[in-house]
């Protein structure tokens, strides 16, 4: 179909909940295609809105949605980036009928977006609930009734964008500008409500991002986005989503070292050598299913899958579907308080101040309450940080199980044949390591304690290079004109470190580059760092980049920030139960 439909008839189609996406100027009608596709088909929420709203194509919740012509949306670099050239041109089949025009994203329900059914009044649409201008260290404004107004970026244009972005290069500066956000806050916390301050926190944050970043208004975000398509033919020319068997070769060389190395000691009765050498085998061979579950390797979805579980759960006990089902929302709403799983920690830990007011999880459909525990624990999440990554690998075990036999891995597509495999896989992983390693091979309960504690520790490097990424880099939301490359670039810190190095971090170090094309080989990723590297200094965003240390301690600040925050939280809601306003007593 080739007629003209406006952005009206659009929205009115949103409206009747029809799975709408635009692409390169195609209207494309996806609710019978997305049973069909490989991702999750994730279940409506309490709101009827579809739960992971913004998992979006790679993720399978094609949903109430966005799109721009020629590229310039978040949705369609995302399409680009995650799917095949095969997959684009057989998505062309549900076209029902294309723009005319530039294109302005819509805010998604999930975040106050609104939409009018067709039969409405043609009056301008409040799409974007909107956020009043930046008042940079002073109260939020409020509404008649005394709450909060929602918060709004303001665009900022041309020479003021550019004055205004700080430089945030060195480990001191990064740390010294999160500061400021508490410093403002415990100017005079008895001025406030707990709610207000949570408002305010997020407004700081915001304003933060924006004085930092390019503008997200519409004419600076094209520029980036056409330099974005422009970077993204270079690394399809350049050949970079070929993948060099070569390397895999190695790695699977490493692999059985290891694992060989980690039975020998094993059959020596060096047991906790034998479990430091499993946990070595366990850290390397996952980075492998990660580069499987975005399709990294053979780029064909049932060859990588098979590797994918066969390393994640026959090797790990991991799910690859749960993973998948995750890390790919993750990768579309890269520390979005609301929609990220990857940092929805309440109560452990906090990485934003949005987390103070009880959010609901569009992926997990469930609200992460804010109570007297959270509050607690996140004052003390520097501390605590090390020693529970030390026992993450427990938690994906817990996750992985519900994952599979939750409603959502029987969603998918694909899940005749997935969960099956995975579900067996899985079975003879806890047969091996649980009965044939730790019952009939170790003879007493304390070594056997011993060993699943060595082994599991050892893999705490995996869980802190994961959190490395970003968890020291900024929560804050822009809106949905910020662009697909900005924003992954605004939310993801990349570790610097000799190539001799790589098979250290597996290629997790090269994250921001990873975020920007998923489906690139990891032993690619440094030849396209330098291409990035350009495109970031060409657009004006930062490329953050440091060192493993430092990275380290940017990460430990953030949650040190995100602590004192909450200090003045409770110290606001002391003085309201102390002096009795507010109804807190």
């Amino acid at each position: 179909m080739n007629r003209i439909l406006s952005r009206r008839q659009i929205e009115g189609r949103l409206a009747e909940n029809e799975l709408i996406v635009i692409f390169r100027d195609n209207v494309l009608r996806l609710d019978k295609w997305i049973e069909k596709h490989p991702g999750v088909f994730l279940l409506p929420s309490r709101d009827n809105t579809l739960t992971g709203l913004y998992g979006l194509l790679s993720q399978g919740a094609i949903s109430e949605a966005f799109g721009a012509k020629d590229g310039s949306t978040t949705l369609t670099r995302n399409v680009n980036s995650y799917h095949s050239t095969e997959t684009l041109r057989m998505m062309t089949g549900y076209r029902i009928g294309r723009i005319n025009g530039s294109w302005v994203n819509f805010e998604p329900p999930v975040s106050g977006g609104i939409f009018r059914p067709s039969m409405e009044a043609r009056t301008p649409s409040p799409n974007y609930r909107g956020r009043p201008c930046i008042q940079s260290l002073e109260k939020p404004a409020t509404t008649n009734d005394g709450r909060s107004k929602v918060r709004l970026v303001r665009f900022l244009h041309d020479e003021e964008s550019a004055s205004r972005c700080q430089d945030l290069s060195s480990v001191k500066k990064r740390v010294d500008s999160m500061s400021t956000v508490s410093h403002a806050l415990s100017k005079d916390p008895t001025q406030n409500t707990p709610a207000d301050c949570a408002e305010h926190a997020e407004q700081l944050e915001i304003d933060l991002a924006v004085q930092t970043f390019p503008s997200v208004d519409s004419k600076s975000q094209r520029e980036i986005i056409s330099k974005y398509r422009e970077l993204h033919r270079a690394v399809a020319e350049g050949g970079h989503y070929d993948c060099r068997y070569t390397e895999y070769a190695k790695e699977c060389v490493r692999y059985t070292v290891l694992l060989a190395l980690a039975i020998t000691a094993l059959r020596y009765e060096w047991y906790l050598s034998s479990a430091v050498l499993l946990g070595c085998f366990w850290q390397q061979i996952m980075f492998s299913a990660h580069d499987a579950g975005h399709l990294a390797i053979t780029h064909n979805y049932t060859i990588d899958s098979l590797i994918g579980i066969f390393v994640a759960d026959f090797c790990c006990g991991l799910s690859i579907g749960w993973w998948k089902s995750s890390h790919n929302v993750h990768h579309l709403v890269p520390n979005h308080p609301l929609h990220d799983p990857d940092i929805q920690n309440i109560p452990l830990f906090a990485t934003s101040p949005a987390f103070f007011k009880s959010i609901v999880s569009s992926y997990y459909n469930m609200t992460f309450v804010w109570d007297k525990a959270a509050e607690i624990a996140v004052q003390y999440q520097k501390y605590t940080y090390y020693p529970i990554m030390c026992v993450a690998r427990f938690n994906l075990y817990i996750l992985s199980w519900l994952h599979l036999i939750s409603a959502r891995s029987r969603s998918l597509a694909s899940s005749s044949w997935t969960r099956p495999v995975e579900l067996l896989a899985m079975a003879c992983y806890w047969y091996m390591f649980g009965y044939l390693l730790l019952w009939k091979s170790i003879p007493t309960w304390t070594l056997r304690v011993a060993f699943v504690l060595v082994s599991h520790i050892t893999t705490m490097p995996l869980h802190i290079q994961i959190t490395l990424s970003h968890w020291g880099m900024s929560t804050a939301d822009l809106g949905p004109t910020e662009s697909f490359a900005q924003k992954q670039l605004r939310t993801t810190m990349d570790i610097d470190c000799p190539a001799w190095l790589d098979f250290v971090h597996g290629g997790l170090q090269f994250q921001a580059v990873h975020h920007l094309f998923p489906r690139v080989p990891r032993h690619n990723l440094r030849r396209v760092q330098a291409l990035v590297k350009e495109f970031c200094k060409d657009v004006g965003i930062e490329y953050v980049l440091f060192g493993f240390v430092d990275g380290n301690k940017v990460v430990l600040s953030r949650l040190e920030e995100i602590s004192k925050q909450v200090e003045t939280l409770s110290a606001c809601q002391s003085w309201m139960i102390k002096t009795g306003e507010s109804g807190l007593h």
